[in-house]
């Protein structure tokens, strides 16, 4: 077992998966012996009063038996009674000899007149209401240290010659009431036992029939090529299982497209990094050979430098667009205040090609990071203020209708080709190689695509002549509540010349 060094922050150990099928047996099973252990105890309850209910119909005519054996001379307190009562009269209420019987006989105040005169003195009242037509009460007692069943029957006694009431008392060990309960019992919880049996064995079938397709699944995914990630195509599988299986196949896709993107990016660095830098070091052997002076030399170094790194940045962009497009849930960004910050930060090169340039925005509040947009609209604002002609006019509109943002930004430049139009948005498709990389369309149009709109280049004409270019943005508007608060009430953006 490897020690953890000191200082070294300890690894929590892995948890150990549960098991469906173990899950499954203890959520069926403990209800169910809870409820089967709950009926067992309440059945052996209601056994135990069954039984007694029938006994105690045995013990009451044993009093009644012992009653006719009951003489009585004089009246009130001067009554005497007399019993007769041989044990043998009882013997044909004993079950099987498995349990004893014994009796009392005794007058109103406790005088024993036959029986045992140890079995303890009836000290209870009779019930309101007794189960039976006689003046009987039924007890639990303990007689010679054994629990005993009672019953005690008052009895009126008449002859000729007298008349007295006399309490009969007659006990029966439990031995053949506890045996038949618990009999009943161990019957019960075989039965019971039986049916746990067969529960759990059926769950145990159940799911591994039901998780068939699952491991089935398993197995298939397992046995397949390294790099392979088409989709699961699984159409006989459960119902409970489609939501599943169309969730790893949305992640396959996913994780396709970033497989794709990511050899793209690999290709592309590799090869477009490979021009500059040979480029750059057949600069470097020509400076030291002294095939040409210095100072031109390290200016087409600085040249080739920054064509490189502008080359970089642009392909570093386009993978980070492809990151940002795997977060979910980007935050509510108003584009106007990125448009306009970024025309502020471009306003040097407007100033330089000495360009009149005008901005109108409307409040666009879009979901999306902010780096998306920022890097939007500064590509195509260094785009036009790059193609557009010394002096000319440049305007920027952001307009909303409620639903879409568009943004135009409109130069009187010479225009494009429908042929370069259409490949402009593709990676290193420049119009002229010596202004640019042919990144900065194709950044854009990813970055629309990702948030869910359109972007489109059309020359803008005037009687069959090309009087500039138009691109042209439409991405969606946030729909969260509060960043549609206050914006009625935002003025306008009007023109500002450069």
């Amino acid at each position: 077992m490897r020690k953890t060094p000191p200082g070294e922050p300890r690894t929590p150990p892995t948890p150990r998966p549960h098991s469906l099928r173990r899950r499954l047996l203890l959520g069926i099973l403990l209800p169910v012996v809870v409820f089967i252990t709950y009926n067992t105890i309440s059945a052996y309850q209601q056994t135990l009063a069954s039984l007694n209910t029938a006994y105690d119909r045995t013990l009451l005519a044993s009093a009644k038996s012992i009653s006719e054996q009951l003489d009585v001379t004089g009246y009130e307190e001067a009554a005497h009674l007399r019993a007769i009562v041989p044990y043998s009269a009882l013997e044909a209420f004993e079950a099987d000899n498995k349990s004893r019987m014994y009796y009392r006989v005794s007058n109103l105040q406790g005088d024993l007149i036959s029986g045992f005169d140890e079995l303890p003195l009836w000290k209870g009242t009779i019930p309101a209401r007794p189960p039976y037509a006689a003046l009987v009460d039924f007890y639990d007692d303990t007689f010679r240290g054994l629990p005993v069943r009672v019953a005690v029957l008052l009895q009126p006694v008449a002859s000729s010659s007298g008349r007295a009431m006399a309490v009969i008392q007659v006990a029966e060990t439990l031995e053949v009431r506890e045996a038949l309960a618990l009999q009943n019992l161990r019957n019960t919880l075989l039965r019971q036992a039986l049916l746990i049996a067969v529960i759990g064995i059926t769950v145990v079938l159940v799911v591994q029939r039901a998780t068939q397709p699952v491991r089935q699944l398993s197995q298939e995914l397992q046995a397949r090529q390294e790099g392979d990630l088409s989709p699961i195509t699984a159409p006989a599988a459960p119902r409970e299982l489609q939501p599943l299986i169309e969730g790893t196949n949305e992640f396959l896709q996913r994780l396709r497209h970033l497989l794709r993107h990511q050899k793209r990016f690999v290709r592309d660095a590799s090869h477009q990094l490979r021009t500059p830098l040979a480029v750059l070091k057949t600069q470097v052997q020509s400076a030291l050979r002294g095939d040409m002076p210095a100072e031109q030399a390290l200016h087409e170094i600085r040249d080739t430098v920054d064509r490189a790194t502008q080359l970089a940045n642009q392909m570093l962009a386009l993978a980070k667009v492809e990151q940002l497009r795997q977060q979910s849930a980007p935050p509510v960004t108003r584009f106007d205040e990125i448009l306009r910050g970024v025309a502020l930060d471009i306003s040097p090169l407007i100033a330089q090609r000495d360009l009149d340039f005008g901005i109108h925005t409307d409040a666009a509040p879009i979901q999306a990071h902010e780096w998306m947009l920022r890097e939007l609209t500064r590509n195509l604002l260094h785009n036009a203020v790059r193609h557009a002609p010394p002096g000319s006019e440049l305007s920027v509109e952001l307009r909303t209708d409620g639903r879409h943002a568009a943004l135009t930004v409109s130069d009187h430049g010479p225009g494009i080709d429908d042929e370069l139009a259409l490949r402009l948005f593709q990676p290193f498709s420049a119009g002229d190689v010596r202004t640019g990389s042919g990144l900065g369309l194709a950044i854009c149009q990813e970055i629309v695509q990702a948030l869910g709109g359109t972007i489109s280049l059309a020359n803008r004409t005037q009687a069959g002549r090309v009087l500039g270019l138009d691109a042209v943005v439409r991405l969606p508007l946030s729909t969260a509540a509060d960043t549609t608060t206050g914006i009625a009430g935002m003025a306008d953006g009007a023109q500002s010349p450069g």
